[in-house]
């Protein structure tokens, strides 16, 4: 089956595991067969009178051997299947983390956190259900159904047979339609535990955002209404299954009514034994479990189904940002000149027709500092993304020491590159660890230089725990300007041999500015630099500086030559000093 594509390599690796569960478990159905006809001949043997004390002593052990290797047999297909179910979670849970962290940061704009979450979570339970109890009733509907009812037939009456299991297609009629509508449904009741995960992650995330505005009331009706949403689809799921199993009940129950008044009859008659009633009327019971597993069954696997075909979704998406055919075996980009040049780049993100950058033209020598400011949405964090490779490049080159980036192995770029965000991120872990997140194993020392450098230490130690304090979710027990500068330490102690700052000092004072930039000087010296900013005291020393306004550059050149250009680089370092002098008034 073709939705079943992604698991090929797993059922390659695991098919024996299934096969001898498989075995183990028809094993214990026809043990299983066994103990009503044992009963059977008990009974008859009492109604004739021709039983001793001896022999039911016999049977009775006889039926208790048979229940141990059953219990024994029990145990080892639930190891095979149950447990192989539980390794096929495993496996799918890693391969859907490990495809997502593949995937380009495109992808991550139009999908929801919570949706995400809920493939790693209902989603691969559902698909566990049907490769492990799934597979289970499967096997019981089908080979105790047919062996029961060969055991009927052919050792007790066909005809009896025949008549009580007359009720039976109508009962696989009912489940295939019923199946069709439960897949459907079961598909909506994933898509709004999707809604609702997201919902609750989101509101999570920004509680500290609607305390502040007191939202209480408006997040929790929001809340209410996303999880409405989800107990109305899977009510409209359970009144399927309400109508479902009850049908079955009632069909089982026609069966051992039409059982009871012919077979009466036929014993009545001398056609068939009392004993022989009595193994009927036990194998009947026992056909119950198989006709309850075919709605179990239907519902599992197509719930297994449903969920998939979401997880495929996510597995066929491709990276849009990948090493192409014909990239160079770079190991080190210190192996190349890191003289970088941009030509002629122009570059609209994906489903947009605007374009973010147009024609930008740059050559940045080794060592030196190339600074850009400009205002909000003018294009400058869109080109550390391209330099990055976060998105393909369609119009005009990046290179380095003469070399397309896109001839440079994405994941030897990336090592060689320091970058800070704009929004400083830190794990729920200790500063300690943040710090050092490039490389576990580096020294405490590199770890407390990088952060002197960055300006952050004196705040470490002044904490209770000091390297080891825990930042919270998303550093939330840091101050904004203390989660940036430690996110320049994290950047600094990997020695790149480029180093990006896309606006991280936007958080810190002016005189925090100042220590930093300070501290970076020594380390900018031997390496090429872009700094973004909207201050310009953050970047005036830089050796060129562009000034960027619709994704085009307007203005350029070092911080003298632009001051006296008396343009827009030059109004703006005018209201900054102002606003300083306001500042330092008030």
């Amino acid at each position: 089956m073709e939705v079943l594509r992604h698991l090929k390599d797993f059922m390659k690796e695991n098919k024996w595991q299934y096969i001898v569960g498989v075995i183990v478990l028809i094993i214990v159905d026809t043990l299983q067969l066994i103990t009503p006809r044992i009963i059977g001949n008990v009974v008859d043997s009492i109604g004739s009178g021709t039983i001793s004390n001896g022999q039911v002593l016999y049977y009775a052990l006889l039926i208790m051997i048979i229940a141990c290797f059953i219990a024994f047999f029990r145990y080892m297909w639930r190891i095979k299947i149950i447990g192989s179910s539980r390794v096929l979670e495993f496996w799918m849970r890693s391969k859907i983390f490990k495809h997502l962290e593949g995937l380009s940061k495109n992808f991550f704009n139009y999908r929801k956190t919570g949706d995400l979450m809920a493939h790693a979570t209902n989603d691969i339970q559902a698909v566990r259900m049907a490769f492990g109890p799934g597979v289970i009733m499967l096997t019981d509907s089908i080979f105790l159904t047919i062996a029961t009812i060969g055991v009927m037939s052919t050792s007790i009456s066909p005809t009896l047979t025949l008549l009580a299991l007359i009720p039976l297609p109508i009962l696989a009629i009912i489940v295939t339609f019923l199946g069709q509508k439960i897949q459907k449904r079961y598909k909506l009741v994933q898509e709004s535990f999707s809604n609702m995960s997201d919902r609750t992650q989101e509101s999570f995330t920004g509680i500290r955002v609607i305390k502040s505005y007191v939202q209480e009331e408006e997040e929790l009706l929001r809340f209410s209404n996303a999880s409405e949403e989800y107990v109305f689809h899977n009510m409209k799921l359970v009144r399927i299954f309400g109508f479902m199993f009850p049908m079955i009940g009632f069909i089982a129950a026609i069966s051992f009514l039409v059982a009871l008044y012919i077979g009466g009859n036929m014993v009545i008659e001398g056609r068939i034994s009392l004993g022989e009633l009595v193994a009927f009327i036990t194998y009947l019971g026992m056909l119950t479990w198989p006709m309850m597993a075919i709605g179990w069954v239907i519902n599992v696997i197509q719930r297994g189904l449903a969920s998939l075909k979401r997880i495929n979704e996510i597995l066929d998406a491709k990276p849009e940002v990948v090493d192409k055919k014909g990239v160079l075996p770079i190991e080190n980009l210190n192996e190349l000149a890191m003289h970088i040049s941009i030509k002629n780049l122009s570059f609209k993100y994906p489903k947009s027709e605007t374009y973010a950058l147009r024609n930008i033209n740059l050559d940045i020598k080794p060592g030196e500092t190339l600074a850009i400011v400009g205002k909000t949405g003018s294009g400058k964090s869109t080109l550390a993304s391209l330099f990055l490779r976060n998105y393909n490049i369609e119009e005009g080159e990046i290179s380095i020491g003469g070399v397309n980036v896109e001839k440079i192995p994405i994941k030897t770029l990336r090592k060689a590159t320091g970058y800070v965000p704009q929004e400083a991120f830190l794990f729920s872990t200790t500063i300690s660890q943040n710090i050092a997140f490039s490389d576990p194993n580096l020294s405490f020392e590199k770890i407390e230089n990088a952060a002197k450098t960055a300006s952050v230490y004196d705040d470490i130690m002044s904490f209770p725990q000091k390297f080891q304090t825990i930042v919270g979710e998303k550093g939330v027990t840091l101050s904004g300007g203390q989660k940036q500068r430690v996110s320049i330490s994290r950047a600094l102690i990997k020695d790149p041999s480029i180093l990006i700052l896309d606006d991280c000092l936007s958080a810190v004072d002016t005189k925090t500015e100042e220590a930093i930039l300070e501290h970076l000087q020594d380390v900018m010296k031997d390496r090429t630099s872009i700094i973004i900013s909207h201050r310009i005291s953050a970047i005036k020393n830089a050796d060129e500086i562009i000034f960027m306004e619709d994704g085009e550059i307007v203005e350029r050149g070092k911080h003298i030559e632009l001051l006296r250009l008396g343009g827009r680089y030059s109004d703006l370092y005018k209201k900054q000093l102002l606003e300083e002098k306001l500042e330092e008034e008030v």
